[in-house]
């Protein structure tokens, strides 16, 4: 099955039905070589009048390196099917091995975008904004103790949507 593109006009994601669907954050470093990460949080809104999604990395996560030295990313997102695939992916740090090649999913390219080519959907995007979360932001302290005991606070990425592909 292959990809089309879908007009961001008719593109309607379910944010809320995603928390129980894992996606790839991809990016590639100006040399070419690609890195991957799972993830399951984040969301779509509109920000400064444009489409957007918001991703969270954290700092330690090998990733962050990637989407810091490229101006966009894709995420991606797969059926059940994948979900071994995708649990390694989360797991296994791309520092230590090459994970993408081990994953057996396959690495395809749109304007230098890397993407994966057994995805549902992919979306690409061009970074717009980062800050990284810092304890004093919190209003509910409880979300610290809870998400970040070894204060490893995210990094907020806002991106704009320049193009989605579905199956």
């Amino acid at each position: 099955m292959s990809f089309k593109e879908v007009d961001i006009k008719n593109f309607t994601p379910d944010s809320f039905g995603l928390k129980n669907k894992w996606m790839l954050i991809t990016a590639a470093k100006p040399d070419g070589t690609v890195n991957t990460m799972t993830a399951s949080w984040g969301g779509f809104g509109v920000m400064w009048n444009k489409e957007v999604a918001f991703v969270v990395i954290r700092p330690q996560r090998y990733t962050k390196e990637f989407v810091d030295s490229s101006g966009s990313l894709s995420l991606t997102f797969f059926d059940a099917s994948h979900k071994k695939a995708l649990s390694y992916l989360g797991a296994t740090s791309g520092r230590d091995e090459d994970k993408v090649k081990i994953s057996g999913l396959t690495v395809e390219f749109d304007n230098a975008i890397p993407y994966f080519k057994e995805a549902e959907e992919a979306i690409f995007a061009k970074k717009l904004f980062v800050q990284k979360i810092t304890e004093d932001s919190f209003l509910d302290k409880s979300i610290i103790d809870r998400w970040y005991p070894e204060k490893d606070f995210h990094y907020l990425y806002i991106v704009e949507i320049t193009k989605i592909l579905k199956k």
